[in-house]
């Protein structure tokens, strides 16, 4: 079914539905799992080499099995009319056979909507901008943002992910660090928050070093000084 081999096919290059329908089997080499886009929407896209990951280059290896005698000239999805098949011309579409598909899955999506879908997965897969550009043929990092769409959870893991907590500190046991400012020789005591309060001590304790005093220049200085008061663990 060429609906089902070109989904498997969006899904893991991002590439554009014109992309596909216009691929010819002399751009895909399978043992080496790489693609060469032909025409595209944008110059960035156009050319670009993508590599396969297993998915594709099976997806392509399946789909391509049914055409035994295919030349590189041939289109990998050619244009077929009931039992007949045109290969020196590019198929029209999976239209019907997309609708059925969603239908029957209990989806509403487009086909475009894979391409979209492809590039999230990759930001959220901690590729670094450049990657993703290249892979989805874009040239600016404006069209990267409009394409990509993190989801609200994978956003909330990162944040998460940062904000591992932090060990209490034993009974009884004064903190490691205490806060004090130095305002022209007069020491006014700081009222950290709880939270930075644990974060600091932390790591002092993680590191064993006090950490640099901060001045500013001019006549009025002022410094924040940290002392310990208690056995380093």
């Amino acid at each position: 079914m060429p609906a089902f081999s070109a989904t498997v096919l969006a899904l893991n290059t991002a590439m554009r539905k014109d992309e596909i329908h216009n691929l010819r089997w002399s751009q895909e080499d399978l043992f080496q799992g790489m693609l060469t886009v032909g025409k595209s929407k944008t110059d960035a896209g156009t050319g670009q080499v993508i590599p396969l990951n297993a998915a594709a280059v099976k997806a392509l290896a399946d789909w391509g099995s049914r055409f035994p005698n295919r030349q590189p000239g041939h289109y990998v999805f050619p244009w077929r009319e009931s039992r007949w098949v045109e290969p020196l011309r590019p198929t029209k579409g999976w239209r019907t056979a997309w609708r059925n598909a969603c239908k029957r899955a209990g989806f509403k999506v487009r086909f475009h909507d894979l391409r979209p879908t492809a590039i999230t997965k990759l930001a959220e897969s901690q590729a670094s901008d450049q990657t993703v550009m290249s892979i989805a043929g874009h040239a600016s990092r404006q069209m990267l943002e409009h394409y990509s769409h993190p989801r609200m959870a994978a956003q909330r893991a990162a944040l998460d992910s940062i904000a591992a907590p932090l060990p209490e500190p034993a009974s009884g046991k004064a903190p490691v660090l205490e806060g004090d400012m130095h305002q022209m020789g007069n020491q006014i005591a700081v009222h950290q928050n709880e939270a930075a309060g644990k974060l600091l001590n932390e790591m002092v304790r993680l590191a064993g070093f006090e950490p640099a005093t901060c001045c500013s220049g001019g006549n009025r200085s002022i410094h924040l000084s940290y002392r310990r008061t208690g056995k380093q663990v």
